[in-house]
C-alpha cells in the first residue's frame, strides 16, 4: 500500500495493479455537489460549486481509473467541509482509490471536532481489507498428526522403516 500527497502521473503508473493505491491530500480544487459527466469517479455527494482545480482532479481520477471516496457517501454539511476559515467553508481535501478497490471503502468522513492543522479538518477513510489464509503446506513443513496413529499403523510403520534400514534405535537420541 502506498500513499502520498503530491502524487504525480508517473508514480501512479508505477504502482502495480496487485497493490492497493490510496492518494490523499489538499488538492485545492472543488469537485462540486453533483457528478455532471463524471459519474464513474464522482459519487454525486459533494459540496459547493466545481472550479477548474476540481475539474482537473476529476479528469486525473478518470484517466487513471480512480474514484473520489468522499463523494460516494451522503453526509451532513458539517461532515463535508474539510477547510474552514473566517471567510469560507470548502471541501478541498480528498482521498482517491482505484475504482476496482472501491468495494474496500466502507466510509469516508470528516471529523468536525478534530483540527489537523489550523484550518483543515481530519478526513478519515474506513476500509476493510481481508487477508487470504494460506494453506498449511504453503507455510512450511507439513505437520504429522501422531494423535491419529493407531497401534496397528504404528507397528506397520515400524516394520517399513526397519526394512528400509532407516530405523535403528541404538545409542543416544541426540546422536541418532
Amino acid at each position: 500500500m502506498r500513499t502520498g500527497i503530491n502524487f504525480g502521473t508517473q508514480e501512479s503508473r508505477e504502482v502495480p495493479p496487485t497493490e492497493n493505491l490510496f492518494i490523499g491530500g489538499d488538492f485545492n480544487g472543488h469537485i462540486g455537489e453533483t457528478a455532471d459527466g463524471y459519474d464513474e469517479v464522482h459519487g454525486g455527494f459533494g459540496f459547493g460549486e466545481r472550479n477548474g482545480g476540481g475539474t482537473l482532479l476529476l479528469d486525473f481520477a478518470k484517466v487513471f481509473g480512480l474514484v473520489i471516496a468522499k463523494s460516494n457517501f451522503l453526509k451532513r454539511k458539517e461532515h463535508l467541509v474539510t477547510f474552514q476559515n473566517a471567510v469560507a467553508k470548502t471541501q478541498i481535501d480528498y482521498l482517491l482509490l482505484r475504482r476496482c478497490d472501491s468495494g474496500l471503502c466502507k466510509d469516508c468522513k470528516v471529523i468536525p471536532s478534530e483540527t489537523l492543522v489550523t484550518q483543515h479538518r481530519l478526513l478519515v477513510l474506513d476500509i476493510g481489507i481481508r487477508f487470504k489464509l494460506r494453506k498449511m503446506s504453503a507455510r512450511g513443513k507439513p505437520r504429522i498428526r501422531w494423535g491419529a496413529l493407531t497401534k496397528d499403523k504404528a507397528q506397520e510403520l515400524e516394520c517399513r522403516l526397519s526394512a528400509m534400514g532407516a530405523w535403528r534405535s541404538s545409542g543416544d537420541a541426540n546422536t541418532m
